[in-house]
């Protein structure tokens, strides 16, 4: 009969490792598993649609204020995306301004500006340049523009005083009226 030495079954016990250290690497392998699966299940998932509750989310103004959404409950809230070299952006900008001033005073509707991948010097000149008044921040990492989804700039996603989308606008408003309209309707 075959058997194998004493000494050799004392080497290949040493060798293993304990119990516990075994079970403690298996269940990081299944905490790290069910991170990557929660991480491509919301990779996967299609952009924010209309009517459904919008995540709370910030953005820090180039003024150094954060902007928290979760603080702007019962308002409709405007949220355009845009940047510095984007023609179309400068189309929209001066209606946006407009619509932001007749707003305003009601207290209603929130206007905020995310700018998208832009460096801060190019995005100061073009708020100067179209005496923007509103909130304006950066898309820092593009955290907002990951969350929208967004396609491209101009983007405009209009949500309702419960914090659902109401709206969105892939491409330039084309007058302040056209905005008017769109968010006289989500404030009825």
């Amino acid at each position: 009969m075959n058997s194998v030495p004493d000494e050799m079954k004392t080497q290949e016990q040493s060798h293993r490792l304990p119990t516990w250290v075994v079970g403690l690497a298996f269940a990081g392998l299944v905490a790290f598993l069910v991170l990557v699966g929660l991480g491509l299940r919301r990779a996967q998932s299609g952009p924010i649609t209309v009517g459904q509750k919008v995540p709370g989310f910030s953005v820090t103004t180039f003024d150094g204020e954060t902007i928290n959404t979760a603080d702007l409950a019962g308002k409709v809230i405007v949220v355009n995306f845009w940047a510095s070299w984007c023609k179309p952006c400068e189309q929209e900008a001066f209606e946006l301004e407009s619509a932001y001033q007749y707003y305003k005073p009601g207290g209603e509707v929130f206007f905020l500006g995310v700018d998208y991948v832009d460096t801060e010097p190019e995005a100061l000149g073009f708020i100067n340049k179209f005496g923007l008044t509103y909130a304006n921040g950066p898309d820092l990492r593009t955290k907002v523009s990951q969350m929208f989804r967004i396609q491209g700039v101009p983007e405009t996603y209009i949500i309702d005083r419960e914090g659902k989308l109401a709206y969105v606008k892939k491409g330039p408003f084309l007058s302040t009226a056209e905005i008017l309209n769109v968010i006289d309707q989500v404030l009825q």
